[in-house]
């Protein structure tokens, strides 16, 4: 495709998902379905400039003001991920003079928001849980995209092997220093085409989700309820802990997110899992459960916003009300989990949120409100999986995960056991 057309479709693209009514990745996933003509690297150019803009938002569109024609093709340029020379071949010479003083531009003398381009609520609220210098820390970690995480299925290959047999094809795999699972690749290579994902060696999960999963301290032979499993990444995980056995129930209101999770329980070679899709927190199919489970894992709905190197549009499709109205959800959703366990069970309520108002504040009020139930320290249960570096990841009794600190995705967990 000409250059100049595939900056057109750059910008129509940009269009579409600064409008903020759907998550970025559908739309630039229907993008695409409507756009079959575009090849590998073009894909690439295209999402990734969508991607750097949603993380610089409001520095581009501060100095896009100083430019002329459709905004969106000013985004697209100051964004650009396609290469500098395809670029500089389309555009006009008062378009490079623009582009190269915009680059030249020193961010020191900017207003803060333009620095961090975060929200004013988000920011302060950030602010106030860090302080000043680890904010500053979180702001550029978040406007960096992620590296890939895999978590190697230990049921079909040990770390090693599957780290030589990735290497065998180019790929440099490194283990995560955390999870005894993980391995990290800089990147992002084409996993699905290689053999050793085909058959379920690895899979794709965040460092920090692994280690979610390693809290439950689920064992062989025991009822397991991930409840709110979505596509079933820590689902997976919690099978191969369980080594096959026992009965692992996958619960998600989705049915749509249970049918990819039954894909990749195909690749996985599990056969303990058991998908149920429910209509709320508090269906019949989990109330005939309460009592009888010994693990319950709640990875709640939640704002997301430990996610922003991944899915950079949350933190502008997000605001103060959808926060609140998650928190009345997540209240309810482990109240009712909480129900499942057995005595001496062990339940584990998790947020992939930087936000205090959707983690400590919740485990408070759950804590006010239930007698049978005693927090578990989380540095304890790490201790025990001979987690290195332990005490690093926590936060008094909670695991605390920061992207700028432990280069995972924000994660937040806390843990009980039923009296």
């Amino acid at each position: 495709m000409h250059p100049s057309a595939l900056l057109d479709l750059c910008a129509e693209l940009l269009r579409a998902v600064l409008k903020f009514d759907a998550p970025a990745d559908g739309v630039v996933s229907a993008f695409f379905r409507q756009h079959r003509d575009l090849g590998h690297r073009e894909r690439h150019a295209l999402a990734e400039t969508v991607y750097a803009v949603l993380r610089r938002r409001l520095l581009f569109e501060h100095l896009a003001k100083a430019g002329s024609g459709a905004p969106e093709r000013r985004l697209a340029l100051l964004g650009w991920q396609g290469g500098d020379g395809l670029l500089r071949g389309v555009l006009t010479p008062q378009e490079v003079d623009w582009l190269d003083t915009s680059r030249g531009v020193d961010l020191a003398d900017l207003p803060q928001p333009l620095r961090h381009n975060l929200p004013d609520w988000l920011a302060r609220a950030l602010k106030a849980a860090l302080g000043e210098t680890d904010f500053w820390a979180l702001a550029a970690s978040v406007a960096a995209p992620a590296p890939l995480d895999l978590r190697v299925n230990t049921l079909r290959c040990k770390r090693a092997e599957a780290t030589a047999t990735l290497a065998s094809a180019g790929i440099d795999a490194t283990p995560t220093p955390f999870s005894p699972w993980g391995l990290r690749v800089q990147g992002k290579p084409a996993l699905a085409k290689l053999e050793v994902f085909a058959r379920g060696d690895i899979e794709v999960q965040d460092e920090g989700s692994q280690l979610l999963a390693l809290l439950t301290g689920a064992r062989r032979g025991e009822m397991v309820a991930d409840f709110c499993a979505g596509a079933g990444g820590k689902t997976l995980a919690l099978g191969a802990m369980m080594r096959n056995t026992g009965r692992l129930y996958a619960f998600d209101v989705s049915g749509h997110r249970l049918d990819a999770l039954k894909q990749r329980l195909e690749r996985s070679g599990l056969s303990n899992v058991y998908p149920t899709q429910i209509v709320h927190e508090r269906d019949e199919r989990i109330e005939r459960l309460a009592g009888k489970i010994d693990r319950v894992l709640v990875d709640a709905p939640c704002s997301g916003l430990g996610t922003l190197r991944r899915n950079p549009d949350l933190k502008w499709r997000q605001s103060p009300q959808s926060i609140e109205a998650l928190r009345v959800q997540q209240t309810a959703i482990l109240a009712s989990a909480a129900r499942l366990l057995k005595p001496g069970g062990r339940l584990v309520y998790a947020t992939c949120s930087l936000l205090a108002s959707e983690n400590e504040t919740i485990v408070e009020a759950f804590n006010a409100g239930q007698r049978d139930f005693t927090p578990f320290p989380a540095a304890e249960v790490l201790a025990r999986a001979r987690i290195d570096q332990a005490g690093t990841l926590t936060q008094g009794d909670f695991l605390r995960l920061w992207p700028h600190r432990h280069a995972t995705d924000g994660f937040f967990a806390a843990i009980w056991q039923r009296r």
